[in-house]
């Protein structure tokens, strides 16, 4: 039975060597990370939207850590014949890139709010950088995982294991990626996940069964915050007030 794991304390992360340009007169090298818990998808999605819209040049990023009661979400590219059998389950459309996709508790999300424009990264280069982040994690428990030119996303074995879906509005970049810890993941037969029929889907637990969101959460934010210049950390447990 999934467990997943909903203490969302403060984990300790520390902020490693800078490795992209991104400290301007525009606005300094700060991140905020939100750990928030299991959270209802749409409040998430529109407080996003009003953060982004909100942003000034020296808005510090934001990475938004927590996981979702059980939703399917439609990308603006989604097409109704991926949605099988939605039963009981809500379907929600939201304006990320991609094709439908599931949430539920034991998977973790990763919402990265971040002017790219300051950073220095394009599409592709924030693509890559959450792909390599959650292949280094998986590489901490002896797993290996790919990504692939033709699907977004990492995968284990032919399996994928995390999505990723981004919308850039403003310069800015919001939503992020999901990566399937310790859930019930029978949900996602009643899809095709991002528009692949038959795609199969895995979890870390499934070849680690000791690992937790938190921990997972703490490692992953670790590979993230390193690969880009933060030099200020802060910790904060709720939704930025609108």
């Amino acid at each position: 039975m999934p467990h997943g794991n909903h203490d969302h304390a403060p984990p300790r992360i520390m902020a490693a060597k800078p490795r992209l340009a991104n400290d301007s007169e525009e606005g300094p090298s700060r991140l905020v990370v939100r750990h928030l818990g299991l959270r209802d998808y749409l409040p998430v999605v529109r407080t996003m939207q009003a953060f982004t819209e909100g942003r000034t040049p020296t808005t510090a990023d934001e990475f938004w850590c927590l996981q979702h009661p059980p939703v399917f979400t439609q990308g603006l590219a989604g097409k109704p014949e991926h949605l099988l059998d939605a039963g009981n389950i809500p379907v929600v459309q939201t304006d990320r890139g991609g094709q439908i996709t599931y949430h539920g508790p034991g998977q973790l999300v990763i919402y990265l709010l971040v002017d790219m424009r300051r950073a220095g990264l394009g599409p592709r280069a924030m693509v890559n950088l959450m792909e390599d982040a959650v292949v280094s994690l998986l590489a901490e428990y002896d797993i290996e995982g790919s990504s692939r030119p033709d699907a977004p996303g990492v995968y284990v074995g032919g399996a994928k294991i995390a999505s990723l879906g981004l919308r850039i509005r403003r310069g800015c970049s919001y939503h992020g990626l999901s990566l399937n810890v310790d859930m019930d993941l029978r949900p996602f037969q009643r899809i095709n996940p991002c528009g692949y029929p038959g795609l199969a889907m895995t979890q870390v637990s499934e070849m680690r069964p000791d690992c937790s969101v938190r921990e997972i959460e703490q490692r992953i934010l670790h590979n993230m915050v390193s690969r880009m210049a933060y030099v200020s950390l802060s910790h904060e447990t709720n939704l930025p007030k609108s």
